[in-house]
């Protein structure tokens, strides 16, 4: 028999905790499914120093833990497992938690993220934060003043290969292609930095160093010659990839799979359903900004759910 609820959060990183405090402060006591990495990317993140309230930075995990004890403190269920599929057809939503257990829920808050694409090669995951980065506004600044490479040719590569030029000396830009996809303005911002060195037709052999990040070997695709180059941080920028596979069915989304969303809100094209953080954010991808959209979702949740308490009345 299925299990009815009133707000079913999907997924548990920044966006999908802060929706779950809001929604249990407003009293619709939510249950959260963590999904299968439990906190999100930045339980992969060993420091976090740009989220506000931590003057002395606070280690990713940790931050995690604290945002789902105050998600607990004020009633939210916290079940560490996965939303296997959803039929959102019908009213109310359904969900299927580790292929077994049905849920029908009121409203369902969508906060399941995205992935970072990464090279996939051994170097490259046994070195991921320790020097490692698919973030550079996020971890950039602790190579501040050393030299870095970056890897991607798209608007983000261009525009974390700007970012890490102000505050490092020299960033190899590594282009497997001849050209940039980037759009000109970004394109034109990136050559206008004489710290910023293009190696066109560059693909990343191996990331070099045993306890942290010492240096890369690059090979020229055309060529074959290889060199190394030695770096501190070694930043990865060719694209991310939403966990949205399970609701595609069912919602608008951008070629890329992210959700679609109202501008100004977080209502998806169903009544009912919300999406918010990384699943639906291409743009700016924090965590701050992460946490403010799950403050969005719940709010436009708990309007949804008045209403229909006011329609149900009549």
């Amino acid at each position: 028999m299925a299990e009815e609820i009133k707000v079913l959060v999907i997924g548990s990183g920044p966006a999908g905790y802060t929706a779950a405090i809001y929604a249990a402060r407003a009293g619709l006591k939510p249950i959260l499914y963590t999904g299968g990495e439990p906190g999100g990317q930045l339980t992969t993140t060993t420091e976090v120093e740009n989220f506000p309230g931590y003057p002395e930075g606070i280690d990713g995990p940790r931050m995690m833990m604290d945002l789902q004890a105050q998600a607990e403190r004020f009633g939210t269920e916290v079940r560490f497992g996965m939303i296997t599929s959803v039929d959102f057809s019908s009213y109310p939503l359904k969900a299927v938690a580790d292929e077994k257990h049905e849920i029908l829920a009121e409203a369902v808050i969508i906060s399941t993220g995205a992935s970072a694409k990464y090279l996939g090669i051994e170097s490259e995951q046994r070195l991921l934060n320790k020097g490692v980065s698919a973030c550079a506004v996020c971890d950039g600044y602790f190579y501040k003043g050393q030299e870095v490479a970056i890897v991607g040719g798209g608007d983000s590569a261009a525009e974390e290969a700007s970012y890490l030029a102000n505050i490092c000396p020299k960033v190899y830009m590594l282009v497997r292609r001849d050209e940039l996809r980037a759009s000109q303005i970004m394109q034109k911002r990136v050559m206008g930095k004489e710290n910023i060195e293009i190696l066109w037709n560059t693909e990343v052999e191996e990331v070099l160093g045993t306890e942290e990040v010492e240096g890369i070997r690059v090979v020229n695709n055309q060529t074959q010659e290889t060199r190394e180059i030695p770096v501190k941080g070694f930043f990865v920028a060719i694209g991310h990839k939403p966990n949205t596979d399970i609701f595609k069915d069912y919602l608008e989304m951008d070629e890329t799979g992210y959700i679609l969303v109202q501008p100004g809100s977080s209502k998806t094209k169903i009544p009912g359903v919300f999406a918010v953080g990384d699943a639906t954010d291409k743009v700016y991808r924090q965590a701050v900004t992460a946490a403010g959209m799950g403050c969005m979702g719940a709010l436009d949740a708990e309007k949804f759910l008045a209403a229909k308490e006011v329609e149900m009345a009549n």
